[in-house]
């Protein structure tokens, strides 16, 4: 019997900068000029059909302007293209178009889009660069920070993908203007998420300022895209691969993924988070974590901000619980929650287990009073 060792220890640094301002497009193209890729000249911008007019092809003639070789990739917006059936399209167009390792990606759009374009491009070519251009309040709090990319299928939502860190990411305030009023409410799920997670003073200044955030005054957009920023960072840092920490920005989560694919996608994620938000809020009271007090405070919060409190009615409670086994936290068949601590915190259950197993009647009976 012959034994040969493969010795492939490395250690490789994929820090990258977040650009926090409003508007980014000049930036975006004055990084790449300034050798943000290093010589790559070909990108291939991925887009959803709402972008594509709004900013991709603005970005596209900035780029073609500057010498870049530029083509753009759009797919039908929405939660329901974000399919591993999309990602091959779009990667038969790529090739299709002579692209091959010595190109990159820019991802233009909201969470569905840097999602799939970051799993596309961690596998094209086995791996080529690529950089978010968030336009959606959204993705600038959750899905474009911290190098989570999956795509959907009809059983689970999230399980298909990898970790795969961008070379940048610019989040570009000014988008927001051309966001509606859905999905600028939306957008705010995922910000008091942050807030019940991690910061209760920031909680506070939502509770203050949310109808100045919500008419885009530009002092309170700013605080909070930076704020959710700092939360999510100080979070992916300490636990870049989820091995423990980083479940706490599951709060929410379990619930609310489940309510968005039983919705068939009618919700969009931050109402479907919303109520899952709410659900474990519940828990959390029915279990001690909170007292009566905070429990309200969050629900009047979301309910304050537009967001849904309550599972709709064409929602089946029995298939909602169902579906609660596709989370990614169930671990042997066993439901696991991410539970607020109070508000600011989550309760860790022994050192460094952010998620605890509850069993299915106890919640089915919080799922069914909703």
């Amino acid at each position: 019997m012959s034994i040969f060792r493969v010795d492939l220890k490395k250690v490789v640094d994929d820090s990258y900068d977040i650009v926090v301002d409003f508007g980014l497009q000049d930036k975006l193209v004055e990084d790449l000029e300034n050798g943000l890729l290093g010589n790559v000249k070909k990108l291939a911008i991925i887009t959803d059909s709402i972008v594509n007019d709004l900013y991709a092809k603005p970005i596209s003639e900035k780029l073609i302007n500057a010498g870049f070789s530029v083509d753009i990739f759009v797919f039908p917006e929405g939660e329901k293209s974000k399919t591993r059936e999309t990602k091959a399209m779009i990667e038969d167009q790529m090739l299709s178009k002579g692209y091959r390792r010595d190109c990159a990606i820019i991802a233009v759009g909201g969470g569905v889009v840097t999602d799939l374009a970051g799993f596309l491009a961690g596998t094209y070519g086995r791996g080529v660069p690529f950089i978010n251009y968030a336009t959606t309040l959204l993705a600038a709090a959750d899905a474009s920070v911290g190098g989570k990319t999956a795509v959907d299928t009809p059983l689970a939502t999230n399980l298909i993908g990898l970790f795969n860190q961008p070379r940048k990411v610019y989040l570009d305030i000014m988008t927001w203007n051309t966001l509606s009023n859905r999905q600028i409410i939306d957008g705010l799920a995922e910000t008091i998420k942050h807030a019940c997670i991690a910061d209760a003073s920031f909680f506070d200044y939502l509770e203050d300022n949310i109808d100045k955030i919500l008419s885009l005054d530009k002092e309170c957009c700013m605080h909070i895209a930076r704020e959710n920023v700092r939360i999510k960072y100080n979070v992916v840092m300490k636990d870049e691969l989820e091995s423990g920490l980083r479940e706490v920005l599951n709060l929410g989560h379990t619930v609310g993924r489940a309510i968005e694919t039983a919705s068939e996608y009618r919700l969009m994620h931050g109402e479907a988070v919303s109520i899952g938000l709410v659900a474990e809020v519940n828990l959390a009271y029915d279990l001690g974590l909170i007292n009566e007090e905070e429990k309200d405070r969050v629900i009047a919060l979301l309910n304050k901000t537009g967001l849904p409190v309550a599972i709709p009615d064409y929602i089946d409670r029995d298939y909602l619980v169902k579906k609660l086994y596709t989370d990614k936290k169930v671990r042997n068949g066993k439901l696991r929650f991410v539970l607020q601590n109070g508000i600011g915190s989550v309760k860790e259950f022994s050192e460094n287990v952010y998620a605890v197993e509850i069993e299915e009647e106890r919640v089915r009976k919080i799922i069914m009073a909703m």
